[in-house]
C-alpha cells in the first residue's frame, strides 16, 4: 500500500466476487480478528465469541469463534476485547484544532474515529474557494474518510456588519458540489433569521444543494425559528440546546446531532438535549452524536468516543450510544451501505475496547494504525507525509500601519453599550452601562468591571478597520489576549487592560501570519502560532496540543471568565444578544450597527 487514505480501500464493486469467496469459505481472508465479542449497531446487541474476517480492506463477514480453521495471512488476538465499527464524527471543523487535517487524523484515530463530516467555513471565510479546495486536497492525503459539508453562510452577515475575506455565492457552491465528490452535503444553514425572513440569498444557496440532492445542515437558536427552518429544507442541527428545542426539531423532520464537549468549554449541550429521548420518549433512531469544536488538547481527550461515553452517563445503552456514535452519522450522510456498521462489504474500519468504550487498537480500512492506544509504525509514516498548502495560504494576514487599539475616553456622562461575557460564552448580554464623567479609562474599569475589546479587519479589503468596545465580566487582570480566529470572518479580536500590551497581542499575532497570544507587561507569556490562514499549525497535533494547554494556563491566570474558544466567539454576529465586528457593535437579531458610547 502506497498511501494510507480513504482512497486505499478499493470501491465495493470491484470486489463483490472476491469478498463472496471469502465469506463463503472458498478463499482465506487477509486478516482474522478473533476472540472478540462485536457491537452490533444494526441490533444494538453485542454478539459474544465472534470473529471478523477481513479481505481488501473490507469486511468478508462475522463468524462464531473458530469458523475460521486457517489460511489468513494475519491473526489478531481480540483477547475478549469488544470490536466495534468505527466511529463517524457528522459535524466537525478541522480548523478548530488548530491542524490540518492530515495532522488532525492521529487524534481521531487514537480516539476511534474513523470517518469525519467537516464544514470548512472558517478557511472559506479567510480565503474563499482556494481555502475550501486546499482544505480537501489535504483531506484527501490524511489517513482518515474526510467528507465535506460545503460551508453555506460565507460571510455569515451582510458587508454592512463586518469584513470576511471569502465570499462563497451561490454559484460558487454548486460548483464546489459539482466538482468535488466528497462535497455531500450543504454546511450549518448560519444565518437562521434571514432563512425563516425568506432571504433571497440564503434560499438560493439552498437551493443549490436542494436541487442536487445533497441535504442541508443547520444552525439555529430559539424554538420560533424551527418550523420555518425545516420548511426551507434544513435537515440537520447541532444547536439543540434543551429538550424542548430538541423535541420540535425531531418532530419537524431535523436530524439530532446532541453536541458534547469538555464542560468547560460552550460546546457540551448533550446533557440537557438528550432529555427528549429519556424524559420525553422520543425514539433515538434519527439522534446522532458530534464533537463540532475541539482545540488540540481537547482532541486527544475529549475525541467523539468520550461523547459516546456521556451519552451512556445521560441515560442511553452502551449499545444505544456506540450506534450513535457510528451508524446514524453515517445513515443520515447516506454513507451507512460503507461505513457504520460491520455487515459484509463495509470497509474494515473497527475498534478494539474494553467494557467502558475505550478505545484501544484502531483499524482503518483493514490496516492497523492504533495498538494499544499508540499509534502504529505505518500511522506514523503516513502522519509524516503531509500535505503542504499552498504560499498564499501563508500570507492572510494584511494589516495597515499605526493602529489604535483604544477608543477615546468619553467626554460626559452617559451610557456605555457593554458585551457581557458569560459561561459557557457562546451567548452574549447586552450591559448598558449609566456613566458620569472620568478622567481616564482605568477609573471606569475599576468602577464597573470592564475592559478592552477591539477587533482588527485583516484581510486588506477595507481601509483598516478597527472596532472599539468593551467586555463586561472578562475579569481580565493584566495585559492583553489576542486571536486571528474571531469567528466567523477570523478577523483579528484583542482584549486588553491597556494601549501598549494590546499593541504586543497585534504584533505577536501578525508576526507568525496568525495566531492566540497572551501578553503583559511587553512580555509574550504564552502563544500558539497559526501561519495557514492565520487558523492552522503545521506542526504535529501532539505539539500542537502541548502549545494549547500552556495558553490555557496563561490565559487562566490572566482571569479571563471564559476559555479562549469563547472568545474567539465574540464577533460570532448571528448568535444573540450582542457582538463586535470590525464595523463596529452588532445587535442581534435587529443585525443593526450600535455606537459603543451614547452621550447622555
Amino acid at each position: 500500500m502506497t498511501r494510507l487514505t480513504r482512497f486505499s480501500v478499493a470501491p465495493l464493486a470491484t470486489q463483490t466476487r472476491r469478498l463472496a469467496d471469502v465469506a463463503s469459505g472458498r478463499a482465506a481472508p487477509d486478516l482474522v480478528i478473533r476472540g472478540a465479542r462485536v457491537l452490533s449497531t444494526y441490533s444494538e446487541r453485542i454478539l459474544p465469541e465472534r470473529e471478523i474476517w477481513i479481505s481488501g480492506g473490507r469486511i468478508a463477514a462475522v463468524k462464531p469463534s473458530g469458523t475460521h480453521k486457517g489460511g489468513a495471512r494475519s491473526i489478531y488476538d481480540a483477547k475478549g476485547g469488544i470490536v466495534a465499527p468505527g466511529l463517524v464524527d457528522p459535524h466537525i471543523h478541522i480548523e478548530s484544532s488548530m491542524v490540518t487535517a492530515c495532522a488532525y487524523a492521529e487524534a481521531a484515530l487514537l480516539n476511534g474515529t474513523t470517518t469525519i463530516f467537516c464544514d470548512s467555513h472558517e478557511i472559506g471565510n479567510v480565503m474563499d474557494v482556494a481555502g475550501v479546495e486546499a482544505m480537501l486536497e489535504d483531506a484527501r492525503q490524511a489517513p482518515l474518510s474526510i467528507f465535506l459539508t460545503v460551508p453555506s453562510t460565507v460571510p455569515a452577515t451582510s458587508p454592512e456588519l463586518e469584513t470576511a475575506g471569502g465570499d462563497l455565492t451561490p454559484e460558487k457552491i454548486a460548483a464546489l458540489f459539482d466538482k468535488w465528490p466528497e462535497a455531500v452535503a450543504l454546511g450549518e444553514k448560519m444565518d437562521f433569521v434571514p432563512v425563516a425572513m425568506g432571504d433571497e440569498r440564503s434560499h438560493a444557496i439552498l437551493a443549490a444543494a436542494l436541487s442536487r440532492g445533497r441535504p442541508v445542515s443547520g444552525h439555529v437558536y430559539g424554538r420560533e425559528f424551527v418550523a420555518a427552518y425545516a420548511a426551507s429544507g434544513v435537515t440537520d442541527t447541532h444547536e439543540a440546546i434543551d429538550r424542548e428545542i430538541a423535541d420540535d426539531m425531531l418532530e419537524a423532520g431535523i436530524w439530532l446531532f446532541l453536541r458534547g464537549g469538555p464542560p468547560t468549554t460552550p460546546w457540551h449541550s448533550l446533557p440537557q438535549a438528550i432529555k427528549t429521548v429519556t424524559e420525553l420518549g422520543a425514539s433515538h433512531k434519527r439522534v446522532a452524536v458530534c464533537t463540532d469544536d475541539r482545540d488540540a488538547d481537547d482532541l486527544l481527550h475529549f475525541g467523539l468516543d468520550w461523547v459516546v461515553r456521556e451519552a451512556v452517563k445521560a441515560g442511553m445503552s452502551p449499545e444505544q450510544a456506540w450506534s450513535m456514535g457510528s451508524l446514524h452519522g453515517a445513515t443520515r450522510f447516506g454513507q451507512d451501505g460503507e461505513i457504520g456498521g460491520m455487515g459484509g462489504g463495509r470497509r474494515a474500519d473497527l475498534v478494539l475496547m474494553g467494557d467502558g468504550l475505550d478505545p484501544q487498537s484502531t483499524w482503518y480500512g483493514g490496516e492497523l494504525v492504533v495498538d494499544g492506544g499508540k499509534i502504529t509504525p505505518l500511522l506514523d509514516a503516513a502522519l509524516s507525509d503531509r500535505y503542504q498548502y499552498p504560499k498564499s495560504a501563508y500570507q492572510t494576514v494584511k494589516l495597515p500601519k499605526n493602529l489604535r487599539l483604544t477608543p477615546d475616553l468619553p467626554s460626559g456622562p452617559g451610557t456605555l453599550h457593554a458585551i457581557r461575557t458569560e459561561l459557557p460564552g457562546i451567548t452574549l448580554g447586552h450591559e448598558k452601562i449609566e456613566i458620569g464623567a472620568a478622567n481616564d479609562w482605568e477609573t471606569l474599569f475599576e468602577r464597573h468591571g470592564l475592559c478592552f475589546v477591539t477587533v482588527v479587519e485583516r484581510h486588506g479589503k477595507s481601509n483598516g478597520n478597527v472596532a472599539h468596545g468593551v467586555l463586561s465580566n472578562f475579569t481580565l487582570n493584566y495585559g492583553a489576549v489576542a486571536s486571528s480566529v474571531g469567528h466567523d470572518s477570523h478577523n483579528i479580536i484583542i482584549a486588553g487592560t491597556n494601549e501598549p500590551d494590546m499593541q504586543l497581542a497585534l504584533e505577536t499575532v501578525a508576526a507568525t501570519q496568525g495566531g492566540v497570544c497572551v501578553v503583559a507587561d511587553g512580555k509574550v507569556l504564552a502563544k500558539i502560532d497559526l501561519p495557514i490562514a492565520g487558523l492552522l499549525s503545521d506542526k504535529r497535533v501532539t505539539e500542537v496540543a502541548e502549545e494549547t494547554k500552556a495558553l490555557k494556563i496563561e490565559w487562566e491566570k490572566a482571569g479571563c471568565s471564559i476559555p479562549y474558544m469563547g472568545f474567539n466567539l465574540i464577533p460570532l454576529s448571528v448568535i444573540p444578544e450582542i457582538r463586535i465586528t470590525d464595523k463596529g457593535l452588532v445587535l442581534v437579531p435587529e443585525m443593526e450597527i450600535a455606537p459603543m458610547f451614547e452621550p447622555a
